[in-house]
């Protein structure tokens, strides 16, 4: 008869219970991964966090030869200024249209191109489409700034010359303050409706095709089909994007303003980027610029919050 020996327990082998293992936490065991995410980490620690530290001198009156420990402080002087100074609130308007012209009119155009760009069944022809609509988004502002200028220019420019051949007078477009707006949200449509695609277009390979199939089963056009299935498919991303928009209400960029503007359009065409730009670098007068850009970033941090509350309860749509 062969005999067997009992096993050992697991405090004769040496071992320990289950939970007297210690495990290494999620963060140690991945770390590989964790390790990818310190170079964005510490970006936004050294470009973000720690300049907000600076905030303070809007509530100070600075001066760059004393410091920010050795300016006196003034409390909310500069935010009362704000709202007394009447070229602030010129600016603020001409801030607000452009950028409510800009989301009634731009916001709209990255998702009908990317709707119509869907139906082509070309697959050369869509890439070439798509490689031509992507490359003013990389063309700096200062090449599309002087491509617009030339384009609209009253001696050589192709509008221009359109004018005349109907027989009209030319136009010195950027010379006249109404048309400034104008300009501003057709030059930025076309330089960034193509990239603006880019995510739509990825929503829209994510809808389920047997979708379209039924609708036509069903005798729905093309038309029936963008509004019925297509438009509600991309209603998460159309609403992410839009309170992200709402966000930048008052943040145009520099770039573009800056090079289109002139003296003759400043009326109706500076915003508070270059404002903030002319006085506050320019001008040297710090704190009361500061005092802008907190007020900008309240602002956009007010209308975030808002607008994603009243898409919570309307749509069930939110970024948080």
């Amino acid at each position: 008869m062969e005999l067997r020996s009992k096993p050992a327990s697991r405090e004769q082998a040496g071992s320990f219970p289950a939970e007297a293992v210690k495990r290494k936490p999620y963060w140690l065991k991945h770390w590989q991964i964790y390790s990818m995410v310190l170079p964005g980490l510490i970006y936004f620690i050294l470009f973000k966090y720690i300049p907000l530290s600076g905030v303070i001198i809007a509530f100070q009156d600075y001066s760059v030869f004393t410091g920010i420990f050795g300016s006196s402080f003034v409390g909310l002087n500069h935010f009362h200024n704000l709202f007394t100074y009447p070229e602030f609130l010129r600016v603020l308007k001409n801030t607000l249209l452009i950028s409510i012209y800009q989301i009634v009119l731009g916001f709209p155009a990255p998702i009908a191109l990317a709707m119509l760009m869907n139906e082509v069944r070309k697959m050369f022809f869509k890439r070439a489409v798509q490689t031509v609509l992507y490359l003013p988004h990389f063309i700096s502002w200062v090449i599309v700034g002087g491509l617009v200028i030339n384009f609209l220019s009253p001696s050589s420019g192709m509008v221009n010359d359109f004018l005349k051949w109907l027989g009209k007078e030319p136009v010195f477009f950027m010379q006249e303050p109404n048309y400034f707006r104008s300009i501003v949200v057709t030059s930025g449509i076309w330089k960034e409706v193509g990239w603006g695609t880019i995510i739509y277009l990825a929503a829209l390979a994510g809808i389920n095709p047997e979708l379209y199939e039924s609708a036509e089963v069903d005798g729905a056009g093309k038309l029936k089909q963008a509004f019925s299935i297509t438009l509600p498919s991309l209603l998460p991303t159309i609403m992410v994007l839009l309170l992200l928009r709402v966000g930048h209400v008052l943040d145009l960029g520099f770039e573009q303003i800056y090079m289109l503007l002139n003296p003759l359009v400043t009326e109706t065409g500076e915003v508070l980027d270059t404002y903030i730009y002319r006085i506050g670098l320019l001008g040297g007068q710090y704190s009361y610029t500061t005092a802008i850009g907190l007020f900008k970033s309240l602002v956009g941090v007010i209308l975030v919050v808002g607008a994603n509350q009243l898409s919570k309860k309307t749509t069930g749509n939110s970024i948080y």
